[in-house]
């Protein structure tokens, strides 16, 4: 019976990794949920069967479901993302800053436009020395009205942009918006190019580092969230 328990859950292990790139690593240490947002970050559009996508309905729920389980210390969060979807991006990325648990993000290869918000979310962010992350003005796909009120309602969701991104790195929001609206840094586009050490230097991101720099942060948060438990109990 036990045996098959564990081939159960074994398999539901593996059905989550393959839907929802993320997977649970147990430990002596703490028990950690890895994260993965990768490809564009989908929202009230689907987009092609061939785009790599992270889906935020499937997200917000999974975010939840972590800061309730009592067998889950903290989230581990990689990203490898071009952006996608704004209002999808952010809400992802309160959900990750409003949680109590703690938390630590690793971007490697990018962490592109909405991927930003979502890089800087977490308690303490990493990133790779290749990786790369584009600060841009905000984009809209389709029909636009050409109107004062388009180009305000524009304004307004790159303010809140900024100011989430200033709220939760070491950058100003002066110094974000100056990266975003940049000439001369792009051929055919307005904005940034941030690579590892720059990104680093500009205080969008904590620390340059790897994978078990990412995993030796979270450890100690882990370790120093049950000591504070464990005064408040005793």
């Amino acid at each position: 019976m036990e045996d098959t328990n564990n081939t159960k859950n074994r398999e539901e292990d593996r059905e989550q990794v393959v839907e929802l790139g993320s997977d649970i690593t147990k430990s002596s240490r703490g028990n950690i949920y890895t994260l993965t947002i990768i490809g564009q970050v989908e929202g009230h559009q689907v987009l092609p069967e061939t785009a790599k996508t992270t889906k935020y309905e499937h997200v917000l729920p999974l975010l939840a479901g972590i800061e309730e389980s009592d067998d889950i210390d903290g989230l581990l969060l990689l990203l490898n993302t071009v952006g996608g979807d704004i209002e999808a991006g952010l809400a992802i990325a309160e959900m990750i800053a409003g949680m109590s648990k703690p938390t630590v993000s690793l971007v490697l290869g990018g962490g592109h436009s909405i991927g930003i918000p979502l890089a800087v979310c977490t308690k303490k962010s990493f990133i790779t020395p290749t990786a790369s992350m584009t600060v841009h003005p905000v984009r809209m796909t389709g029909l636009v009205v050409g109107a004062p009120q388009t180009f305000r309602y524009f304004q307004r969701i790159q303010e809140q942009i900024a100011d989430f991104v200033s709220e939760n790195s070491g950058i100003s929001k002066k110094k974000f918006e100056e990266y975003m609206m940049a000439t001369g840094e792009m051929a055919t586009d307005v904005g940034t190019i941030l690579y590892g050490k720059e990104a680093v230097a500009s205080g969008l991101i904590d620390k340059l580092g790897g994978l078990n720099d990412a995993l030796s942060a979270l450890h100690k948060m882990i370790e120093q969230n049950r000591d504070t438990n464990s005064n408040v109990k005793s």
